[in-house]
């Protein structure tokens, strides 16, 4: 479980992006939305670890995030919405990297590679790979040690339909399999089958934690109206 306890954030120590939230994500798909900029991706960074609260804490399945690291991050992988790879290296190298910081043997990336088609890429730097071809390089590395949570943003964005279909799959296996995964999408229609929450965002706020009933129509229209709310809208 990744709990937040009394977490703020922003990155100009004026304007808080995040103001003293605390919830925690369920086991389950869980989407995340809200307007443009009400900081999403930002939860999302703070979650994976990549950025670093300014006060509370955020652990994972009991672990602080930034005092027991390895422990809490073992378990965790993260697609951001623009993937930085080393420009220099080639897929194969990079495939390793994680696999030994992992402290897996590199036995896997043959199938992690040709999961997302790209074995014919293997030795390709990243530098000469198009845009969509990189995320499917950061969804290989993904693979690697089977983690538990899963923390995706825009993971739809840049692929082709055949692409989207084989992560849509490979997401649902995770849920079959009981993983935490968070996502922001602007289609989220595309997750409408599996997303089981949503939490929302608005003023620096959570304003909703909501559990979604099973039937698509009905969450159709809870996801359809929390969008359609206006940006001013009080939080709750």
């Amino acid at each position: 479980m990744i709990s937040f306890k009394n977490v703020s954030f922003s990155y100009d120590d004026r304007e808080f992006i995040l103001d003293n939230i605390t919830f925690k994500f369920q086991p389950g798909l869980t989407l995340l939305i809200g307007p443009n900029g009400c900081g999403k991706s930002t939860l999302l960074k703070l979650a994976a670890g990549v950025e670093k609260p300014d006060s509370g804490n955020i652990s994972i399945n009991g672990h602080d995030l930034w005092i027991h690291e390895v422990a809490a991050r073992q378990h965790l992988a993260y697609l951001p919405e623009h993937p930085d790879l080393t420009p220099y290296a080639a897929i194969k190298d990079i495939l390793k990297l994680v696999w030994r910081l992992r402290g897996r043997p590199d036995s896997g990336i043959s199938p992690a590679l040709e999961f997302f088609d790209l074995e014919s890429m293997a030795n390709r730097s990243v530098r000469k790979l198009s845009k969509g071809q990189r995320r499917r390089a950061v969804f290989a590395a993904m693979l690697i040690g089977n983690p538990e949570y899963l923390l995706l943003d825009e993971p739809l964005e840049g692929m082709d339909r055949a692409v989207q279909n084989k992560i849509l799959s490979w997401i649902n296996l995770g849920l079959e399999n009981g993983k935490t995964i968070v996502v922001v999408s602007h289609t989220y229609t595309s997750f409408l089958s599996m997303v089981s929450h949503t939490v929302t965002i608005r003023d620096g706020k959570i304003s909703h934690i909501q559990n979604l009933p099973a039937d698509e129509s009905k969450k159709q229209k809870i996801l359809d109206t929390i969008v359609q709310e206006p940006v001013d809208s009080p939080s709750r």
